[in-house]
Protein backbone atom coordinates (compact mmCIF):
# COMPACT_ATOMS: atom_id res chain seq x y z
CA UNK A 1 0.00 0.00 0.00
CA UNK A 2 1.38 3.03 -1.32
CA UNK A 3 1.98 5.95 1.44
CA UNK A 4 0.81 9.09 1.01
CA UNK A 5 3.45 11.86 0.28
CA UNK A 6 2.47 15.65 1.71
CA UNK A 7 4.48 18.84 1.42
CA UNK A 8 5.34 20.85 4.30
CA UNK A 9 3.53 23.69 2.89
CA UNK A 10 0.58 21.67 2.73
CA UNK A 11 0.48 20.77 6.75
CA UNK A 12 1.27 24.19 7.78
CA UNK A 13 -1.64 25.14 10.46
CA UNK A 14 -3.05 28.54 10.53
CA UNK A 15 -2.19 31.28 7.85
CA UNK A 16 1.85 32.44 8.25
CA UNK A 17 2.13 36.46 6.79
CA UNK A 18 4.62 35.48 3.35
CA UNK A 19 5.97 38.93 2.34
CA UNK A 20 5.00 39.78 -1.11
CA UNK A 21 7.96 40.99 -2.98
CA UNK A 22 7.64 43.62 -5.23
CA UNK A 23 6.34 42.76 -8.90
CA UNK A 24 9.46 44.28 -11.80
CA UNK A 25 7.22 46.58 -12.91
CA UNK A 26 6.58 48.44 -9.47
CA UNK A 27 10.83 47.83 -8.96
CA UNK A 28 11.04 49.11 -12.66
CA UNK A 29 8.72 52.75 -12.02
CA UNK A 30 10.52 52.68 -9.20
CA UNK A 31 13.96 52.92 -10.46
CA UNK A 32 12.76 54.73 -13.28
CA UNK A 33 11.58 57.30 -11.05
CA UNK A 34 14.34 57.47 -8.95
CA UNK A 35 16.87 57.94 -11.86
CA UNK A 36 14.71 60.83 -13.20
CA UNK A 37 15.29 62.26 -10.16
CA UNK A 38 19.06 61.54 -10.11
CA UNK A 39 19.25 63.36 -13.36
CA UNK A 40 17.65 66.26 -12.62
CA UNK A 41 19.60 67.00 -9.71
CA UNK A 42 22.77 66.13 -11.44
CA UNK A 43 22.03 68.49 -14.10
CA UNK A 44 21.52 71.05 -11.68
CA UNK A 45 25.24 70.27 -10.17
CA UNK A 46 26.83 70.39 -13.51
CA UNK A 47 25.25 74.21 -14.62
CA UNK A 48 26.75 75.27 -10.71
CA UNK A 49 30.19 73.26 -11.06
CA UNK A 50 32.47 76.01 -10.55
CA UNK A 51 30.60 77.06 -6.76
CA UNK A 52 30.54 73.22 -6.46
CA UNK A 53 34.38 72.99 -6.82
CA UNK A 54 34.85 76.26 -4.86
CA UNK A 55 33.17 74.32 -1.98
CA UNK A 56 35.44 71.00 -2.39
CA UNK A 57 38.37 73.36 -2.22
CA UNK A 58 37.55 75.24 0.68
CA UNK A 59 37.06 71.85 2.48
CA UNK A 60 40.28 70.37 1.60
CA UNK A 61 42.02 73.87 2.85
CA UNK A 62 40.17 73.16 5.97
CA UNK A 63 40.14 69.41 6.73
CA UNK A 64 43.64 68.18 4.57
CA UNK A 65 46.98 69.53 5.62
CA UNK A 66 48.71 68.53 2.80
CA UNK A 67 46.38 69.73 0.08
CA UNK A 68 46.65 73.20 2.38
CA UNK A 69 50.30 73.19 1.07
CA UNK A 70 49.83 72.25 -2.46
CA UNK A 71 47.06 75.08 -2.58
CA UNK A 72 49.24 77.74 -1.24
CA UNK A 73 51.96 76.23 -3.71
CA UNK A 74 49.30 76.44 -6.98
CA UNK A 75 45.80 76.84 -5.91
CA UNK A 76 45.03 77.58 -9.98
CA UNK A 77 46.38 73.99 -10.75
CA UNK A 78 44.43 72.16 -7.18
CA UNK A 79 41.20 73.84 -8.40
CA UNK A 80 41.21 73.18 -11.86
CA UNK A 81 42.05 69.28 -11.01
CA UNK A 82 38.79 69.55 -8.36
CA UNK A 83 37.09 70.92 -11.39
CA UNK A 84 38.06 68.25 -13.82
CA UNK A 85 37.02 65.49 -11.29
CA UNK A 86 33.67 67.18 -10.34
CA UNK A 87 32.99 67.56 -13.72
CA UNK A 88 33.71 63.83 -14.92
CA UNK A 89 32.14 62.10 -11.17
CA UNK A 90 28.93 64.51 -12.15
CA UNK A 91 28.70 63.77 -15.99
CA UNK A 92 28.78 59.71 -15.20
CA UNK A 93 25.60 60.14 -13.35
CA UNK A 94 23.75 61.50 -16.40
CA UNK A 95 25.90 58.92 -18.48
CA UNK A 96 27.41 56.05 -16.39
CA UNK A 97 28.40 53.87 -19.84
CA UNK A 98 29.21 57.32 -21.72
CA UNK A 99 31.34 58.70 -19.76
CA UNK A 100 33.09 56.04 -17.67
CA UNK A 101 36.29 55.58 -19.45
CA UNK A 102 36.84 59.48 -19.57
CA UNK A 103 36.46 59.52 -15.76
CA UNK A 104 38.81 56.58 -15.14
CA UNK A 105 41.16 58.46 -17.23
CA UNK A 106 40.96 61.38 -15.19
CA UNK A 107 40.77 59.67 -12.07
CA UNK A 108 44.05 57.50 -12.71
CA UNK A 109 46.12 60.71 -14.34
CA UNK A 110 45.16 62.61 -10.91
CA UNK A 111 46.69 59.51 -8.93
CA UNK A 112 50.19 59.63 -10.67
CA UNK A 113 50.39 63.11 -11.21
CA UNK A 114 50.04 63.30 -7.14
CA UNK A 115 52.34 60.22 -7.02
CA UNK A 116 55.22 62.23 -9.04
CA UNK A 117 54.58 65.64 -6.43
CA UNK A 118 54.68 63.55 -3.34
CA UNK A 119 50.90 64.39 -1.94
CA UNK A 120 50.55 61.45 0.64
CA UNK A 121 48.19 58.77 -0.71
CA UNK A 122 46.30 59.14 2.67
CA UNK A 123 45.52 62.94 1.56
CA UNK A 124 44.27 61.95 -2.08
CA UNK A 125 42.13 58.89 -1.31
CA UNK A 126 40.48 61.36 1.69
CA UNK A 127 40.18 64.69 -0.92
CA UNK A 128 37.96 61.83 -3.29
CA UNK A 129 36.14 60.72 -0.31
CA UNK A 130 35.42 64.28 0.17
CA UNK A 131 34.28 64.81 -3.42
CA UNK A 132 32.27 61.98 -3.07
CA UNK A 133 30.47 63.28 0.25
CA UNK A 134 29.89 67.14 -1.22
CA UNK A 135 28.15 65.26 -4.43
CA UNK A 136 25.84 63.63 -2.73
CA UNK A 137 24.96 65.94 -0.21
CA UNK A 138 24.55 68.63 -3.18
CA UNK A 139 22.13 66.07 -5.18
CA UNK A 140 20.25 65.76 -1.50
CA UNK A 141 19.98 69.91 -1.37
CA UNK A 142 18.68 70.29 -4.79
CA UNK A 143 16.46 67.81 -4.46
CA UNK A 144 14.90 68.71 -1.29
CA UNK A 145 14.81 72.44 -2.85
CA UNK A 146 13.15 71.64 -5.62
CA UNK A 147 11.19 68.53 -5.41
CA UNK A 148 11.59 67.54 -1.91
CA UNK A 149 8.39 64.82 -2.24
CA UNK A 150 11.42 63.03 -4.48
CA UNK A 151 14.63 63.09 -1.84
CA UNK A 152 13.04 59.36 -0.90
CA UNK A 153 13.66 57.75 -4.41
CA UNK A 154 17.24 58.99 -4.06
CA UNK A 155 17.84 56.40 -1.60
CA UNK A 156 17.75 53.83 -4.72
CA UNK A 157 20.82 55.43 -6.10
CA UNK A 158 22.44 56.17 -2.86
CA UNK A 159 24.07 52.62 -3.66
CA UNK A 160 25.24 53.36 -7.41
CA UNK A 161 26.81 56.69 -5.89
CA UNK A 162 28.80 54.86 -3.56
CA UNK A 163 29.79 52.43 -5.57
CA UNK A 164 31.35 55.20 -8.25
CA UNK A 165 33.41 56.93 -5.56
CA UNK A 166 34.76 53.65 -4.29
CA UNK A 167 36.08 52.51 -7.62
CA UNK A 168 37.76 55.76 -7.82
CA UNK A 169 39.24 55.78 -4.41
CA UNK A 170 40.45 52.19 -5.70
CA UNK A 171 41.95 53.34 -9.38
CA UNK A 172 43.61 56.13 -7.82
CA UNK A 173 45.38 54.25 -5.25
CA UNK A 174 46.32 51.65 -8.14
CA UNK A 175 47.86 54.53 -10.02
CA UNK A 176 49.46 56.05 -7.03
CA UNK A 177 51.33 53.03 -6.02
CA UNK A 178 52.38 51.92 -9.91
CA UNK A 179 53.62 55.53 -10.32
CA UNK A 180 55.12 55.67 -6.95
CA UNK A 181 57.18 52.01 -8.09
CA UNK A 182 58.23 53.48 -11.45
CA UNK A 183 59.76 56.31 -9.44
CA UNK A 184 61.89 54.30 -7.12
CA UNK A 185 63.08 52.02 -9.76
CA UNK A 186 64.03 55.50 -11.55
CA UNK A 187 65.54 56.69 -8.52
CA UNK A 188 67.49 53.38 -7.84
CA UNK A 189 68.78 53.52 -11.47
CA UNK A 190 70.02 56.81 -11.68
CA UNK A 191 71.50 56.39 -8.31
CA UNK A 192 72.81 53.47 -9.35
CA UNK A 193 74.20 55.19 -12.69
CA UNK A 194 75.85 58.25 -10.13
CA UNK A 195 77.98 56.12 -8.12
CA UNK A 196 79.09 54.39 -11.05
CA UNK A 197 80.48 57.57 -12.11
CA UNK A 198 82.19 58.42 -8.86
CA UNK A 199 83.50 55.31 -8.73
CA UNK A 200 84.72 55.05 -12.36
CA UNK A 201 86.53 58.95 -12.22
CA UNK A 202 83.67 59.86 -15.01
CA UNK A 203 81.19 62.03 -12.91
CA UNK A 204 80.85 65.46 -13.99
CA UNK A 205 81.92 68.13 -11.86
CA UNK A 206 78.18 69.38 -12.62
CA UNK A 207 76.73 65.91 -11.44
CA UNK A 208 78.11 65.81 -7.87
CA UNK A 209 75.09 67.83 -5.92
CA UNK A 210 72.61 65.39 -7.18
CA UNK A 211 74.58 62.34 -6.56
CA UNK A 212 75.48 63.51 -3.50
CA UNK A 213 71.28 63.99 -2.83
CA UNK A 214 70.45 60.34 -4.45
CA UNK A 215 73.25 58.46 -2.56
CA UNK A 216 72.63 60.27 1.12
CA UNK A 217 76.42 61.35 1.87
CA UNK A 218 77.92 65.27 1.55
CA UNK A 219 79.80 66.87 -1.01
CA UNK A 220 82.24 67.50 0.62
CA UNK A 221 83.66 65.23 3.41
CA UNK A 222 86.37 62.47 3.83
CA UNK A 223 85.94 58.84 1.94
CA UNK A 224 87.53 55.84 1.63
CA UNK A 225 86.03 52.59 -0.53
CA UNK A 226 85.75 48.87 0.41
CA UNK A 227 86.01 46.41 -2.26
CA UNK A 228 84.44 43.23 -1.42
CA UNK A 229 84.13 39.97 -3.21
CA UNK A 230 82.94 36.58 -2.35
CA UNK A 231 80.44 34.38 -2.13
CA UNK A 232 77.04 35.95 -0.66
CA UNK A 233 76.76 37.16 2.09
CA UNK A 234 80.18 38.96 1.80
CA UNK A 235 78.80 42.50 1.52
CA UNK A 236 77.44 42.08 5.10
CA UNK A 237 80.34 40.66 6.42
CA UNK A 238 82.61 43.72 5.11
CA UNK A 239 80.36 45.71 6.92
CA UNK A 240 80.67 43.32 10.17
CA UNK A 241 84.05 43.14 9.58
CA UNK A 242 85.24 46.94 8.72
CA UNK A 243 83.08 48.73 9.23
CA UNK A 244 82.21 50.89 12.74
CA UNK A 245 78.94 50.78 14.06
CA UNK A 246 76.65 53.64 11.92
CA UNK A 247 79.07 54.36 9.16
CA UNK A 248 77.43 56.38 6.40
CA UNK A 249 78.02 53.74 3.16
CA UNK A 250 76.53 53.59 -0.04
CA UNK A 251 77.40 50.24 -1.76
CA UNK A 252 77.48 49.69 -5.12
CA UNK A 253 77.29 45.96 -6.63
CA UNK A 254 79.54 45.54 -9.72
CA UNK A 255 79.67 42.41 -11.48
CA UNK A 256 82.30 40.34 -9.56
CA UNK A 257 83.31 43.16 -6.75
CA UNK A 258 80.90 45.13 -4.68
CA UNK A 259 81.93 48.64 -3.66
CA UNK A 260 80.87 50.43 -0.66
CA UNK A 261 81.20 54.27 -0.23
CA UNK A 262 82.11 55.26 3.15
CA UNK A 263 82.23 58.54 5.10
CA UNK A 264 84.55 58.80 7.09
CA UNK A 265 83.94 59.51 10.54
CA UNK A 266 86.41 61.78 12.60
CA UNK A 267 85.82 59.99 15.78
CA UNK A 268 87.28 56.45 14.35
CA UNK A 269 89.67 56.94 12.27
CA UNK A 270 93.06 57.55 12.12
CA UNK A 271 95.45 59.78 10.28
CA UNK A 272 94.79 58.33 6.74
CA UNK A 273 91.13 58.91 7.35
CA UNK A 274 90.30 55.02 7.52
CA UNK A 275 89.21 52.96 10.72
CA UNK A 276 91.36 52.00 13.51
CA UNK A 277 92.55 48.68 13.91
CA UNK A 278 90.82 47.40 16.74
CA UNK A 279 92.92 46.29 19.72
CA UNK A 280 92.92 42.77 20.96
CA UNK A 281 90.32 43.33 23.53
CA UNK A 282 87.93 44.05 20.54
CA UNK A 283 89.25 42.89 17.26
CA UNK A 284 86.65 42.04 14.77
CA UNK A 285 85.71 38.56 13.60
CA UNK A 286 87.41 37.83 10.30
CA UNK A 287 85.57 37.58 6.92
CA UNK A 288 83.91 33.71 6.09
CA UNK A 289 85.84 32.00 3.92
CA UNK A 290 87.02 33.01 0.41
CA UNK A 291 85.59 36.34 1.03
CA UNK A 292 88.11 38.84 0.10
CA UNK A 293 87.90 42.87 1.52
CA UNK A 294 90.17 45.26 0.27
CA UNK A 295 90.16 48.62 2.18
CA UNK A 296 91.54 52.06 0.00
CA UNK A 297 93.08 55.13 1.92
CA UNK A 298 90.75 58.30 2.31
CA UNK A 299 90.25 61.22 -0.16
CA UNK A 300 88.76 64.10 0.10
CA UNK A 301 84.87 64.75 -1.58
CA UNK A 302 82.99 62.81 -3.74
CA UNK A 303 85.03 64.19 -6.71
CA UNK A 304 87.90 61.89 -5.72
CA UNK A 305 85.82 58.77 -5.18
CA UNK A 306 87.69 57.56 -8.34
CA UNK A 307 90.90 57.69 -6.62
CA UNK A 308 89.30 55.67 -3.58
CA UNK A 309 87.92 53.24 -5.63
CA UNK A 310 91.66 52.20 -7.56
CA UNK A 311 92.98 52.06 -4.15
CA UNK A 312 90.54 49.97 -3.05
CA UNK A 313 91.13 47.27 -5.83
CA UNK A 314 95.05 47.71 -5.24
CA UNK A 315 94.22 46.44 -1.80
CA UNK A 316 91.68 43.44 -3.56
CA UNK A 317 94.55 42.36 -5.17
CA UNK A 318 97.42 42.13 -2.69
CA UNK A 319 94.19 39.89 -0.46
CA UNK A 320 94.90 36.48 -0.36
CA UNK A 321 92.99 34.14 -2.42
CA UNK A 322 92.03 32.09 0.31
CA UNK A 323 90.10 35.37 1.67
CA UNK A 324 91.18 37.90 4.35
CA UNK A 325 91.00 41.65 4.53
CA UNK A 326 93.99 44.31 3.72
CA UNK A 327 94.05 47.48 4.28
CA UNK A 328 96.32 49.41 1.85
CA UNK A 329 97.84 51.83 4.79
CA UNK A 330 99.11 48.58 5.79
CA UNK A 331 100.22 47.28 2.94
CA UNK A 332 102.32 49.90 0.62
CA UNK A 333 105.33 47.57 -0.45
CA UNK A 334 102.96 45.05 -1.92
CA UNK A 335 100.75 47.64 -3.27
CA UNK A 336 103.52 49.17 -5.03
CA UNK A 337 103.91 45.87 -6.86
CA UNK A 338 100.74 44.87 -7.51
CA UNK A 339 100.28 48.53 -8.90
CA UNK A 340 103.26 47.56 -11.55
CA UNK A 341 103.61 43.43 -11.92
CA UNK A 342 106.25 43.73 -14.72
CA UNK A 343 108.26 45.91 -12.50
CA UNK A 344 107.71 43.39 -9.52
CA UNK A 345 108.45 40.41 -11.60
CA UNK A 346 111.99 41.70 -12.73
CA UNK A 347 112.46 42.74 -9.35
CA UNK A 348 111.69 39.17 -7.75
CA UNK A 349 113.91 37.38 -10.72
CA UNK A 350 116.67 39.56 -10.30
CA UNK A 351 117.51 39.88 -6.61
CA UNK A 352 116.21 36.16 -6.23
CA UNK A 353 116.78 34.65 -9.57
CA UNK A 354 119.49 32.11 -8.33
CA UNK A 355 117.07 31.02 -4.95
CA UNK A 356 114.25 30.43 -7.25
CA UNK A 357 115.98 27.96 -9.80
CA UNK A 358 117.16 25.91 -6.74
CA UNK A 359 115.73 22.66 -6.25
CA UNK A 360 112.02 23.31 -5.24
CA UNK A 361 112.57 21.70 -1.50
CA UNK A 362 115.53 23.59 -0.89
CA UNK A 363 114.20 26.41 -2.73
CA UNK A 364 111.24 26.71 -0.23
CA UNK A 365 113.12 26.04 3.16
CA UNK A 366 115.74 29.30 1.93
CA UNK A 367 112.61 31.36 1.08
CA UNK A 368 110.47 30.96 3.91
CA UNK A 369 113.61 30.99 6.66
CA UNK A 370 114.65 34.06 4.82
CA UNK A 371 110.80 35.56 4.92
CA UNK A 372 110.55 34.21 8.99
CA UNK A 373 113.88 35.98 9.72
CA UNK A 374 112.08 39.22 8.30
CA UNK A 375 109.05 39.04 10.26
CA UNK A 376 110.92 38.25 13.44
CA UNK A 377 112.71 41.76 13.05
CA UNK A 378 116.03 39.87 11.87
CA UNK A 379 116.01 37.78 15.09
CA UNK A 380 117.87 33.96 14.54
CA UNK A 381 116.62 33.25 17.77
CA UNK A 382 112.82 33.93 17.29
CA UNK A 383 112.64 32.83 13.70
CA UNK A 384 114.52 29.31 14.80
CA UNK A 385 111.55 29.16 17.49
CA UNK A 386 108.82 29.59 14.44
CA UNK A 387 110.81 27.05 12.36
CA UNK A 388 111.35 24.50 14.86
CA UNK A 389 115.14 24.72 14.38
CA UNK A 390 118.24 26.22 16.20
CA UNK A 391 119.26 29.72 15.82
CA UNK A 392 122.74 28.74 13.95
CA UNK A 393 120.83 26.82 11.83
CA UNK A 394 118.69 29.87 10.65
CA UNK A 395 122.13 31.82 10.31
CA UNK A 396 123.59 29.10 8.10
CA UNK A 397 120.57 29.58 5.69
CA UNK A 398 120.66 33.16 5.75
CA UNK A 399 124.14 32.92 4.55
CA UNK A 400 123.43 30.48 1.96
CA UNK A 401 121.21 33.21 0.71
CA UNK A 402 123.50 35.84 0.67
CA UNK A 403 125.96 34.34 -1.32
CA UNK A 404 123.52 33.13 -3.74
CA UNK A 405 122.26 36.53 -4.23
CA UNK A 406 125.13 38.23 -4.06
CA UNK A 407 123.68 40.43 -1.38
CA UNK A 408 124.13 41.21 2.16
CA UNK A 409 121.36 41.46 5.07
CA UNK A 410 122.95 43.78 7.22
CA UNK A 411 123.52 46.21 4.31
CA UNK A 412 120.40 48.41 4.29
CA UNK A 413 119.99 48.49 0.32
CA UNK A 414 120.53 45.04 -0.22
CA UNK A 415 117.86 44.48 2.66
CA UNK A 416 114.94 46.38 1.02
CA UNK A 417 115.72 44.66 -2.60
CA UNK A 418 115.11 41.59 -0.47
CA UNK A 419 112.41 42.60 1.30
CA UNK A 420 110.36 43.96 -1.78
CA UNK A 421 111.89 41.32 -3.79
CA UNK A 422 109.82 38.52 -1.34
CA UNK A 423 106.56 40.67 -1.47
CA UNK A 424 106.55 40.85 -5.40
CA UNK A 425 107.15 36.81 -5.40
CA UNK A 426 104.36 36.47 -3.19
CA UNK A 427 101.99 38.92 -4.07
CA UNK A 428 102.47 37.68 -7.89
CA UNK A 429 101.95 34.10 -7.14
CA UNK A 430 99.17 34.75 -5.64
Amino acid sequence: MQHAVRSRAAIRTGLTPVPRPRTPSVASLMDADALRVLHRAARALLDDLPDLTDRLVALLREQEPAYRTALTKDPTATWQEAHRSLRHSVTSLLDPRGARDAARRCSWRIGAARAEQGLPLDALLHAFRLGGSLVWQRLVEETSRTAPEDVRLLVHVAADVWNFVDEHCTLVADAYRQTEWQLGRRRENRARLLAAGLLDGTSRIADLPEAAQALGLPEYGRYYVVAVTGAPPARSDAARVVLPPGARVHWHAGTDVDYGIVLDGADDADDDGLPRPAGPEDAPDAPAAGVRIGIGSAVDGLASVGDARRRADTALEICPRTGGTVRLADHLPAALVASSPELGGALAERVLGPLLRLEAADREVLLDTLTTWLDCDGSAQRAGERLYCHRNTVLNRLRRCEQLTGRSLARPADLVEISLALTARRVLRD
